[in-house]
């Protein structure tokens, strides 16, 4: 089955099963699992020009907004978790930021912690904010319509608001987990790549609000600054193949921005590929694709390959682009060094398209996100491609 069709079966699926389509079903809404989705609708629609593909995923923007926007079901408040009215809840859904969707409540303050539980529990995680974040702003992108980069910048502001916090020598810090209404920390980590993830998402965000607007856009300045900040204190080596993926995929958005002349960080740009680099060469990847499908996690595995479709896609941008910053040759000399892993994608891909592979439970267990991380792979224009 072409790729397209293998990814127009999934998401139709996905659609259906999730309640978003029409049919009845009980919605079931996962921010992380919808940012990509969102992405994967519009590459359909971009791949096959369909237009019932692009409204899907404004249709799944309205539905997660209406459900993680907003209180839990079996929560004793109820309405817009920002405090906002109804009317003005619909109007700025984003400003109180968005609920994981994970099936428990959160924990309470004062109640103990329990690290088994806590992965099952509510709340809030900067990093899929900011995976909605650069959905949102894809969907602005694709559609024309502002109002999406209005939401993402929203979503922005709340976000930076509720996790970043200051320690008693003035440098700022994140935390890894919120309360769903961000009133309290529920995981006082901070997430390795996260202030990446914040700078890069920021930046392409004032990007695209500056491009539909009539005048420059500033809005985002500060949170650039403080997120800039925080990443010099920081490195990026990870053997963790999910963390390597979102290297690729961050380092092939500085390229795009730094090509539109948004973003001056050639610097970053080649920290952020060495260390991509070091993590492909210490990372037991390799390993992983002689390993069962009962011992890995696909996700985990699709998000790299996904990265690896970024790399590609990469050098293919630089090379167009001499002559601008991305032109470093220490750019290309890195990708190019990079570049022989790309083929680790294709096995990962490969092994996941085998039905009998998706009958163990470590597939089952984790279906909706490893069946539109998959499909992401196989299209990653909508997710990729700003």
């Amino acid at each position: 089955m072409p790729a397209v069709d293998e990814v127009k079966a999934v998401m139709a699926d996905f659609s259906d099963s999730t309640g978003l389509s029409a049919g009845g079903k009980t919605v079931r809404r996962y921010l992380w699992t919808d940012a990509f989705a969102v992405c994967n609708f519009l590459g359909l629609f971009r791949r096959t020009g369909d237009e019932h593909w692009r409204q899907s995923a404004l249709d799944l923007v309205k539905q997660v907004h209406f459900t993680l926007g907003r209180h839990r079901d079996d929560d004793p408040r109820s309405g817009w978790i920002s405090g906002l009215s109804e009317e003005e809840g619909r109007r700025h859904p984003t400003r109180g930021g968005l609920r994981i969707g994970k099936p428990l409540k959160e924990r309470k303050p004062g109640e103990p912690y329990d690290e088994r539980l806590e992965w099952d529990r509510d709340g809030q995680y900067y990093h899929y904010l900011t995976k909605w974040m650069h959905a949102l702003d894809q969907a602005s992108r694709f559609s024309g319509d502002p109002v999406y980069s209005e939401w993402a910048v929203a979503l922005a502001k709340a976000a930076h608001r509720g996790f970043v916090y200051t320690l008693p020598d003035g440098s700022k810090r994140m935390y890894w987990k919120m309360s769903i209404d961000l009133s309290y920390m529920l995981v006082p980590l901070m997430g390795q790549h996260d202030p990446l993830d914040g700078l890069v998402t920021y930046t392409q965000l004032q990007a695209t609000a500056t491009e539909l607007a009539p005048f420059p856009v500033r809005t985002l300045d500060a949170e650039i600054s403080e997120m800039a900040a925080i990443c010099r204190e920081m490195t990026w080596e990870t053997d963790d193949p999910l963390g390597i993926g979102g290297l690729l995929c961050d380092a092939f958005r500085v390229v795009q921005l730094m090509v539109k002349g948004r973003l001056q960080a050639v610097g970053l740009l080649n920290d952020m590929l060495d260390a991509a680099l070091q993590g492909l060469a210490a990372s037991p990847a390799r390993r992983l694709l002689n390993l069962p499908a009962k011992d890995r996690l696909a996700f985990r595995e699709l998000g790299m390959a996904i990265g690896l479709h970024a790399l590609e896609k990469m050098e293919k941008a630089v090379r167009e682009n001499q002559e601008s910053p991305v032109g470093d040759a220490g750019v290309l000399e890195r990708i190019e060094r990079l570049l022989p892993y790309a083929e680790l994608g294709e096995s990962i891909e490969a092994f996941w398209l085998e039905p009998e592979n998706r009958k163990a439970r470590t597939w089952t267990e984790h279906r909706d996100i490893n069946r539109v991380m998959l499909a992401t792979s196989l299209l990653p224009g909508g997710y990729l491609e700003l």
